[in-house]
């Protein structure tokens, strides 16, 4: 009987919800036997929960390609969880509907709500009410200024700096350094699309141009296109759109006038915005991961139901920069993998793809990435890496790839000098460079690679965190690092010291174990007779080495916090030796590292663009 009263009681909260305006969609299937392990918040791996999990999805609107694929990205983790994932958002943007929507969840004895917040402050007193009846929240895309167990969202300043960066490189380009610039966003309280117009305007510092006063649409399409048609009236050379509706109305004003001189840059990425940047009314647009959004905000809300500690992360789900067919133009920093659009090969390319060594996990999964990519554009990579991290092994390979008549070289150089001279060499003989994981003091086409400064942080944070969870507040710390010159586990350690300052704790001399997995562990043991309270592995085998070590040593309290996911660390997690790693995303940079290669090859200019590919915190 009672669970006939819940059943009704649900049923009767979902009719509500369309009454409100609230639309939902089939929530996905619970599988028959949920999945044995998946990747929740922070990269954290949660084994699926048994029992009926109902997580309540609500975004700004049902209908904007943005919300629909992340709504797809939510549905694929539900799937993958075996929890149910409802889609109950408004049919527009409405405050007093998406209030419903949440009243109606709570209502409806959902445990966790992931939501795109219409504004920091509008739904914010709907969602105290939600986290006091013991609901889980979880942002994506926007958050309000409730605390949540974790947001998932795109650094929208940068992205909105990149945005302004592009038109202003196109203006400049057309011999245009002065004149009006509109500007479309949605409304003056939403926090992501305020933010973007921030970085937008900041672009413009101290450039000729008037930035004109902000007119606004509801990301409404054809609200957008008559503001965007009033700026052309006015004699604007740009109109910045700052969501999907905005750069859609932009693009259609810019189309309507007949004057394709005016720069459109613009927001999110759907069919008709492609068409319009392919038909020339728009040069690009900022290309978000709502899927990603989605797929982690429900990993996140999974692993929040069932104990976990999320911290309040945020995390960067990344931007791209896209133009004309699609090609990449570059981006601001993303956590997760950036959504770039494939570029055509016009010929088969060869592309030498030159890691510090051949045999690091992390390696070995990056030239999956760039194999995987390769197969798609119909172009060569070869992976021609030293067994073992020695610069004149890595200045023998670039110089193999110029003398083999390679085209590019996608590079993750062993620092920043070590191999500078080969690789200026290349580029004066017609190579083009583009890095991954780790650039070199050489200009090259673009760098795909992780933001190593702000992850040392967060994985100082995690330490510290544990040791205080254990009592302890004061100690030392040990720190195994690869060498002192490579760049990207330099910046590792400079952000771990960093999450130290002020603290108690006495952070020892860093010790090197040139990336591998039996130095590093002798270094660790040596610290281990100096009593210390946390290790710091920079990388894969200084993480190994670092949880054998502890594992050896039999002191299980010692905290263990590394870099890089491999079997071995996981299995080092997962028995209780290392707390966590901060896993990086090498596929990723392999496979966006060849179709930078490749766009270069055809000709587009990247400028130099770093992309950051992210971090996520894996534990036990």
């Amino acid at each position: 009987m009672k669970r006939k009263l819940i059943a009704m009681l649900s049923c009767v909260a979902l009719a509500a919800a369309s009454i409100a305006g609230c639309s939902s969609s089939k929530p996905a299937e619970s599988a028959a036997a949920p999945a044995e392990t998946t990747k929740a918040a922070e990269g954290s791996e949660a084994a699926a929960p048994s029992g009926d999990i109902k997580i309540a999805l609500i975004t700004m609107d049902s209908i904007d390609q943005h919300w629909v694929t992340l709504n797809e990205g939510a549905q694929k983790a539900a799937a993958e969880l075996g929890v149910t994932v409802t889609f109950m958002s408004p049919n527009t943007k409405d405050d007093a509907q998406q209030i419903e929507c949440v009243n109606n969840a709570v209502a409806g004895g959902y445990q966790a709500i992931v939501v795109a917040a219409n504004g920091p402050d509008a739904i914010s007193s709907a969602l105290k009410e939600a986290a006091s009846a013991g609901v889980k929240l979880v942002y994506v895309d926007s958050p309000a200024n409730v605390d949540a167990e974790a947001t998932f969202s795109t650094d929208n300043e940068a992205a909105g700096k990149t945005a302004g960066e592009e038109m202003i490189k196109a203006l400049e380009a057309a011999g245009i350094t002065s004149g009006k610039i509109g500007i479309v966003n949605v409304n003056a309280a939403t926090d992501s699309t305020v933010k973007r117009e921030k970085g937008f305007r900041s672009a413009f510092e101290g450039k000729g141009y008037e930035l004109m006063e902000t007119q606004y649409g509801e990301g409404d399409a054809a609200k957008s296109q008559t503001i965007a048609e009033n700026y052309i009236t006015q004699g604007v050379v740009g109109i910045f759109g700052c969501n999907e509706g905005s750069t859609t109305g932009t693009g259609n004003a810019i189309k309507a006038s007949g004057n394709a001189n005016i720069i459109g840059v613009g927001f999110d990425k759907s069919d008709a915005i492609m068409n319009l940047i392919n038909d020339g009314y728009l040069l690009c647009t900022m290309a978000q991961n709502p899927d990603v959004m989605g797929e982690d905000g429900v990993k996140a809300a999974v692993a929040a139901i069932k104990g976990e500690s999320l911290g309040g992360k945020v995390t960067d789900t990344g931007v791209s920069v896209i133009t004309k067919d699609g090609a990449q133009a570059g981006g601001a920093p993303a956590a997760q993998a950036a959504d770039t659009a494939e570029v055509k090969a016009s010929q088969a390319w060869k592309i030498a793809l030159i890691t510090m060594d051949s045999i690091d996990q992390h390696w070995v999964t990056l030239n999956e990435g760039a194999q995987a990519e390769a197969e798609k554009l119909g172009v060569t990579v070869t992976f021609m890496s030293p067994n073992t991290k020695d610069d004149a092994q890595q200045i023998e390979c670039v110089n193999n790839a110029v003398a083999g008549g390679y085209q590019a070289i996608v590079v993750a150089a062993n620092g920043p000098d070590a191999i500078s001279s080969a690789l200026k060499e290349a580029v004066s003989a017609g190579v083009k460079l583009v890095y991954v994981d780790s650039p070199a003091n050489v200009d090259a086409e673009a760098t795909f690679s992780t933001d190593n400064e702000a992850a040392g942080k967060t994985a100082g944070e995690e330490m510290i965190k544990a040791l205080e969870a254990a009592g302890i507040t004061s100690g030392k710390i040990g720190i195994v690092n690869v060498n002192a010159a490579t760049d990207s586990t330099v910046k590792r350690e400079k952000g771990f010291r960093s999450a130290f300052e002020g603290k108690g704790y006495e952070l020892m001399e860093t010790q090197y174990g040139e990336g591998d997995a039996a130095k590093s562990q002798t270094i660790a043991e040596n610290y281990i007779t100096q009593g210390v309270v946390g290790i710091f592995g920079c990388n894969e085998g200084s993480t190994t080495g670092t949880g054998n070590a502890i594992k050896a040593s039999g002191n299980a309290n010692i905290i263990g916090v590394g870099f890089d996911k491999s079997d071995a660390i996981m299995n080092l997690i997962n028995d209780g030796y290392l707390l966590c790693t901060m896993a990086q995303n090498p596929d990723v940079m392999g496979e966006d590292g060849v179709k930078a290669a490749v766009a270069a090859l055809e000709g587009q200019d990247q400028g130099g663009k770093v992309t950051d590919t992210g971090v996520s915190v894996i534990k036990k």
